[in-house]
């Protein structure tokens, strides 16, 4: 696919399925780009397809298979708005929090290789069916053991404090696997690649919690994994 010059173009790359539940125009979609108008269109539409299959086929539809809906928050980011976005936040604009374009190669920016030549791509996503219980107990630990045992594919995670959004990324390189929190200036790690117990089965860490959490909002017969 050459570079987007039409609005016929966008549609199309817009209807893009990447798996079976996600389709390139959510990914699209930016607060910040569409307030200062600034256009979040790929620069290279067949890398961002190629990143973004990836992510939604390996990650994404994991967690939905698992936790019922899944809400983009944000996902790509074309390298023209990010850095808009990383100049505002150096002005002090902290709303527009990015780093530089070099930094989020194969994260956000998902049509360019990091400097190693690697492809990745991340999404910032809420899991409604969590969110209850999160807001009750402040508790994201539990949600990340769980993906811990069960996302094969995941390179790393990252929870924010509102509405328990995570930052979730594929990558095809080498990843330290990490699963961590961020509410500055306020950081924790649960665990990464070589710490201790990290290749253990942590159901106990979760089990039990989320079949509560869940029970109301997503069937017993769909929370796979979920051990009592």
């Amino acid at each position: 696919m050459l570079k987007i010059t039409t609005l016929g173009e966008l549609t199309q790359l817009g209807r893009r399925r990447l798996s079976e539940n996600f389709f390139m125009r959510e990914m699209l979609y930016s607060e910040v780009g569409n307030f200062h108008q600034v256009p979040n269109i790929p620069e290279d539409p067949d890398l961002a397809i190629e990143a973004g299959e990836n992510l939604c086929r390996l990650v994404l539809e994991p967690l939905r298979a698992a936790f019922g809906h899944i809400a983009i928050r944000s996902a790509y980011r074309s390298p023209t708005l990010n850095n808009h976005c990383h100049e505002l936040y150096k002005q002090g604009v902290a709303d527009s929090w990015c780093t530089c374009n070099e930094d989020n190669a194969a994260y956000h920016i998902w049509d360019r290789r990091d400097a190693s030549g690697y492809l990745g791509a991340t999404a910032t996503i809420v899991i409604p069916s969590y969110i209850d219980h999160y807001e009750r107990t402040q508790d994201w630990r539990s949600l990340g053991w769980w993906m811990r045992d069960h996302l094969e594919h995941y390179a790393q995670v990252q929870f924010f404090r509102t509405l328990c959004a995570f930052n979730i990324r594929w990558y095809e390189g080498p990843a330290d696997r990490s699963i961590g929190y961020l509410d500055p200036p306020v950081r924790e790690t649960l665990t990464r690649c070589g710490d201790p117990g990290f290749d253990d089965d942590h159901g106990a860490l979760y089990g039990e919690v989320l079949v509560a959490a869940l029970s109301k909002s997503v069937p017993a017969a769909r929370s796979k994994g979920f051990r009592t």
